[in-house]
Parts: C-alpha cells; sequence; structure tokens
C-alpha cells in the first residue's frame, strides 16, 4: 500500500518506518527541510531502542523515503496519516495548528480518493476540523474519509509496540475506509492482536482516557507516598500489596518525582480542558495535574533538610523523563534543575542518551561522559531518571567520590537500608 505520513517526530518516524518494514511505500512529509536532509541521508533524528537497524534496512530499500513537498507526498498515496504535534496551549487546549495545516495541503493537492487518518492525539471533534478543513480547501468534487487510530507507543519500547501493539483503534463511520484500514493492518490479526472498530468520537477519547488512567494511577501513588513517608510505611511495600491484587495490578504502581514526556502532560491537561468545554467536572483530572506538579518540587525540599543549597554542588543522574529515551519534554529534571540553580547551586549532570536535547534548554549545567565523573566532590547526588546502569555502581566508589554522601533518590531504585549500613545519607520517595 503507498502511505503518506505527515510529520517526522516520534510517532511519525517509528509509524512510517514500521509501515515500511511490512512492505507498504512509504513518504515521510515534513515542513523542516533540515530534518528531512538528515533522515533521506539515514540519520536518524530521534533515539529509539531497535529503530536504527529497521530504518536503515527500508531506507535503502527505497520503501521509506523523505520530502518537503506535500503536492508529491499528497498525490502519490492512498493513506495519509497526520503525525503533527499537538502541544498544550496557554489555555490548556491542544494546539491543533499542525492538525488544520497538514489538512489544509490535503485538501489542495488531492485528487482522487484518501483515506485521511488522525495519528496524533487530538481532543474529540478534531476528525470533524479536519474533514471541514480539507472540504473548504478542495479544487474538485472528491471524496474521501477520515479515520480516528490513536497512537499507543511508549518510548523506549515503540518498535515492540508498533510491531506487537495491545489493540489498534480505528474510529470511523465509512465502511471503505473500515476495510483499506483493516487490510492495513492485517499483519495485526495474524499475531492475534484485536482490531477495535469505533465510532470517531471513541477513538478519538480512548487515547485521552488511556493517559489520564495511567497518570491517574502515578499522583496517586505520589500522593500516598507522602503519607508513608510521615506513618513509617514503605510506598515500595503499599506499592507491591496493591499490585498483587489482580482488579488493580502492579504497573504505574511506584512513587517517584512525577510523570513527563510528550502525552501524559499535554494529555491530562487537554482532557481537563475538553470537560470544561463540556461543562462537565474535570476536578478529578486537575487534582492528578495539580499532584504531579507538585511531585516535581519534592526533592528540592528534601535537600534542602539536609544540604544548605546556595554555593553548593549537586550531582543528577538522568535528565530524560524515562529510560530508553532522549525524550525531555515535560522532563521533571528541567524543573528540578532550574530550582536548584536558582538556590544557589552549581549543577553536574549525567544522562545516557539525553545530553544534546538536554544542552538545548539548560543553561550553565556541566555534563559529565559517566556517572562516576559527574558525582566527583558534589555535596549530594539526586537519581532522577531510573536507567539501568544506575541500579548496580558499585556505592562504595560512590560514597568515596561524593564530599558529602548524600543522595536523594527520585526513583527509590535503591534499598534504604543497604545505603545506610554503607553511611549514606539516603532520602527517597514515600519510605
Amino acid at each position: 500500500m503507498k502511505l503518506t505520513i505527515i510529520g517526522t517526530g516520534y510517532v511519525g518516524i517509528v509509524t512510517g518506518t514500521g509501515f515500511a518494514n511490512l512492505g507498504n511505500d512509504v513518504i515521510c512529509l515534513d515542513v523542516d527541510g533540515e530534518k528531512i536532509k538528515h533522515l533521506t541521508n539515514g540519520k536518524l533524528t530521534i533515539y529509539e531502542p531497535g529503530l536504527e537497524e529497521i530504518f536503515n534496512r527500508n531506507v535503502k530499500s527505497e520503501r521509506l523515503r523523505f520530502t518537503t513537498d506535500p503536492i508529491e507526498a499528497i498525490e502519490a498515496s492512498e493513506v495519509i496519516f497526520i503525525c503533527v504535534g499537538t502541544p498544550t496551549d496557554h489555555l490548556l487546549n491542544a494546539d491543533l495548528t499542525a492538525v488544520k495545516d497538514a489538512a489544509r495541503n490535503i485538501g489542495l493537492f488531492m485528487k482522487d480518493y484518501k483515506v485521511i487518518v488522525n495519528k496524533s492525539t487530538v481532543p474529540v471533534g478534531t476528525a470533524g476540523l479536519v474533514r471541514q478543513t480539507i472540504q473548504e480547501n478542495l479544487n474538485s468534487d472528491t471524496e474521501f474519509d477520515v479515520v480516528s487510530n490513536p497512537e499507543f507507543l511508549r518510548e523506549g519500547a515503540a518498535v515492540k509496540d508498533f510491531e506487537n501493539p495491545d489493540r489498534i483503534v480505528i474510529g470511523t463511520d465509512s465502511k471503505r475506509a473500515e476495510n483499506l484500514m483493516t487490510s492495513l493492518y492485517a499483519s495485526v490479526v495474524r499475531i492475534g492482536r484485536p482490531i477495535m472498530v469505533t465510532s470517531i468520537a471513541s477513538a478519538e477519547l480512548i487515547k485521552y482516557a488511556s493517559n489520564a488512567m495511567l497518570a491517574t494511577r502515578i499522583s496517586f501513588m505520589n500522593q500516598l507516598a507522602l503519607l508513608c513517608e510521615k506513618t513509617g510505611a514503605d510506598i515500595k511495600e503499599v506499592s507491591k500489596g496493591l499490585g498483587l491484587d489482580n482488579r488493580i495490578g502492579p504497573r504505574f504502581l511506584q512513587a517517584g518525582i512525577g510523570y513527563g514526556g510528550s502525552c501524559f502532560p499535554k494529555d491530562v491537561k487537554a482532557l481537563i480542558s475538553t470537560l470544561k468545554q463540556f461543562d462537565c467536572d474535570s476536578d478529578l483530572f486537575e487534582a492528578v495535574h495539580r499532584i504531579n506538579e507538585k511531585q516535581k518540587t519534592v526533592v528540592v525540599e528534601k535537600i534542602k533538610s539536609v544540604l544548605e543549597i546556595n554555593q553548593s554542588k549537586i550531582a543528577v543522574w538522568g535528565i530524560s523523563f524515562k529510560p530508553k529515551t532522549d525524550d525531555i519534554r515535560e522532563a521533571p529534571s528541567i524543573e528540578i534543575i532550574n530550582n536548584l540553580q536558582a538556590l544557589g547551586a552549581t549543577i553536574h549532570a549525567y544522562d545516557p542518551i539525553a545530553v544534546d536535547n538536554a544542552r538545548k534548554v539548560l543553561r550553565d549545567v556541566i555534563f559529565f561522559e559517566n556517572p562516576y565523573e559527574t558525582i566527583q566532590d558534589c555535596d549530594a547526588l539526586i537519581v532522577v531518571t531510573e536507567w539501568d546502569e544506575f541500579r548496580n555502581l558499585d556505592m562504595r566508589a560512590v560514597k568515596v567520590l561524593l564530599k558529602k554522601p548524600i543522595i536523594v533518590d527520585g526513583r527509590n531504585i535503591y534499598s534504604p537500608q543497604e545505603l545506610s549500613k554503607l553511611g549514606f545519607t539516603y532520602l527517597g520517595i514515600g519510605r
């Protein structure tokens, strides 16, 4: 099948590469000429485990191509995926500017029947907006269908999620579009994964509902963490006890310094905005968001309790919002570092992957190439991202290298008892 992917961010690149790897002819379209140049030359612009190999293979076979020319990309394809960014604006609404721009170009250059697929995370009703925008820009009486097909790709596991998804959701009111989309996803049916065909509005809401539920579980545990600290309970034990209930399960029940990334923060805020637009109560999700924002300041308060921050030197391990990605959007590390700098601290930082992106947004941070160099002569260490390489380091060497043996474990990856025996001042979350 001939496909066009509009947008070459995380979702666009993984989706385009994944479909090309299934034997489709894929054109990826973007307005960023520099990015398209890099991709055409075989250089990925994101980090995602397992992506580079299949990306290079499909670029070499010419099943995966890149362009800034909307005429070429739109005319050539049967199915067009809109995979552009939908950031939150100052009113907490999803900014649909890029979606509307994509729809406008589709209308201008479409000459025969197409299925237009909203892959971007968008509020309920966006399919109607896309349909209207295309219709207003058509130069001829051309038939088309608009489908909602939300993505459920986890950064750090996106290739696996594309190849072996939990489910595929297709929201459509057209049998013709349904047949084309189910044909496109035929390989998913062969491995026994469900394709769920719904109304367009249901498909649009399923994505927001999924992310809001996961975010709620995180904020739920983070609010309990404070109670654990005040009562002598251990949030890790509470989490395990909760997770063993098969009605609840163990996933996303880990306390820490809050969620970040490109999905949970903006999707919760956009859901709040949508609820208000339809005169529905949004207090539960407002609380989820408020708890998460407050949680980002917890480690700074913990450092204050054991260290005079002004003129101190503090090491930070981990900048990306989670392991296995270089994405720092809404990463708790950014706010933590900015707050510490405002209080007079010098920051040493290390991340296995995300340093290049961090340099674009952080100022006056000294970056290092390994975790041991980062902590030398520092007054404290904060673990912000739970990269696997931090779990099994030589903690005796860590104690020697630190000027003061203070660790704030923002992801609860260490044993408080073991570090206390080694002479550390250990501060976890909810422990």
